[in-house]
C-alpha cells in the first residue's frame, strides 16, 4: 500500500492522505478501484482522529482506496471554505483517477457530525458532485449547522435532482445533533426520488464513528457497528462491488424510480405516468384501463414494471412495452 500526504492549502492548513492499494500482479482482475473520500466531524472547530484512519481501514480492507480530508477550521472555516476545500479535494482526485488507479464513476464521500455536513453539501451542492454518500449522525438543519459555523447552509433546501445516492446513519438518543436532522434529509431525497438507505439505531450518544470499543468508548445500541458492514455492501448495491474478474456492476440504480430518466420507462411510478399525456395513452392502450385497479395510495410509488408483472405479462411483452416507452421523451417539468 501506498501513502501520500498531500498539502491542499498550507495558509488554512487543509491536506489530504491518500492509501492507495495495488493493482493488477496479484490482483491481477482489478485494473481500477473504487475509492472513499472521508470527512472526519469536529464541529468545524477540529477533525476527528477517530473518524478518520480508524474510518479508512475497513474500507481498505474491503479494497477501496481511502482518501482522508482534513479541511478548514476554526476563523478560516468561513462558508465557503470547507465546500471549497472539498472541491479541491476531489477535483485532484479525479484528475489522478488514471495513475492511482480509481474507477472514476465510484467515489463515495464519507462524512461525519460536521464532516457529514460537509459531505452532505458535497452531495447536493459542489461542482464535483460524488458518486455516492455515506453520513453518519450528520448535522443538515441550518438551525443545527449555526450552532458550529453560523456562516454554513442548510442542506435539505439544496437537494435536487443531481444529488447522489446517500446512505444516512444515526441514533435516536443522540442529544447533540438530532436524529431529526437525519430525517429531514431523508424526506428532502424521498422528495426528490433519490435512493437513499437510512438506519436509526435505537440508542447511543454523539460521535460514535465506527462502534468499536477501542474507539468508541460509550455504550451504544449492539446493532449499531454494523452500520460500516452494511455501508460497504450498500456502495456494492449502488455503484458496483468487487471479484475475482474486477468490478462488478450495480445492483440497483441511484433514484427510487424512473420518472427523472430522460425517456419514459418501466421504472416510471403509475401515478407519473397516468400524469404524463403520452404516458396515459399508452397505459390505457397496454393495460385496458387496468391501471384503474392500482390503489390510488400506492400510484405514487408502485412502477408498470411492478404492475406488468402482477398482470402476468410474459417477458416479450414486457421488452416490446419498453422499447415503446423508449421513444417518448420525458419532458419534465419541474
Amino acid at each position: 500500500m501506498q501513502k501520500e500526504y498531500i498539502v491542499l492549502n498550507d495558509e488554512r492548513n487543509v491536506s489530504l492522505t491518500a492509501y492507495l492499494q495495488p493493482v493488477g500482479g496479484e490482483f491481477s482482475g482489478l485494473s481500477q478501484r473504487p475509492a472513499v473520500l472521508i470527512i472526519p466531524g469536529g464541529g468545524y472547530h477540529f477533525c476527528s482522529d477517530r473518524e478518520a484512519d480508524p474510518v479508512a481501514f475497513p474500507y481498505l480492507k474491503a479494497g477501496y482506496h481511502a482518501f482522508i480530508l482534513r479541511y478548514s477550521l476554526n476563523e478560516q472555516a468561513v462558508w465557503p471554505n470547507p465546500l471549497n476545500d472539498y472541491e479541491q479535494a476531489m477535483s485532484l482526485i479525479r484528475q489522478h483517477v488514471a495513475d492511482w488507479h480509481i474507477a472514476a464513476d465510484r467515489i463515495a464521500v464519507i462524512g461525519f457530525s460536521a464532516g457529514g455536513h460537509l459531505a452532505a453539501c458535497a452531495a447536493a451542492m459542489s461542482v464535483n458532485r460524488p458518486n455516492a454518500a455515506i453520513l453518519g449522525y450528520p448535522v443538515i438543519d441550518g438551525d443545527c449547522v449555526h450552532d458550529y459555523l453560523p456562516s454554513a447552509p442548510d442542506v435539505p433546501s439544496a437537494v435536487d435532482e443531481r444529488t447522489c445516492p446517500c446512505f444516512v446513519f444515526a441514533t435516536r438518543t443522540d442529544n447533540l445533533v438530532p436524529a431529526s436532522n437525519a430525517l429531514h434529509l431523508i424526506n428532502a431525497l424521498w422528495a426528490h426520488e433519490i435512493a437513499f438507505e437510512s438506519h436509526i439505531y435505537a440508542n447511543g450518544p454523539h460521535g460514535l464513528t465506527t462502534g468499536d470499543p477501542s474507539i468508541a468508548f460509550q455504550d451504544c445500541s449492539s446493532r449499531y457497528p454494523h452500520w460500516m458492514e452494511d455501508s460497504i455492501a450498500w456502495l456494492g448495491d449502488v455503484l458496483g462491488g468487487m471479484d475475482a474478474q474486477g468490478l462488478t456492476a450495480p445492483r440497483f440504480g441511484g433514484k427510487i424510480n424512473g420518472n427523472r430518466e430522460k425517456t419514459l420507462n418501466l421504472d416510471c411510478t403509475m401515478e407519473y405516468l397516468m400524469k404524463h399525456p403520452q404516458g396515459k395513452v399508452l397505459l390505457d392502450d397496454i393495460l385496458h384501463g387496468g391501471q384503474n385497479r392500482v390503489p390510488p395510495a400506492a400510484a405514487n410509488v408502485i412502477t408498470l414494471r411492478n404492475s406488468l408483472q402482477y398482470c402476468g405479462l410474459d417477458q416479450d411483452a414486457i421488452r416490446e412495452i419498453e422499447q415503446r416507452l423508449a421513444t417518448i421523451e420525458n419532458d419534465r417539468e419541474e
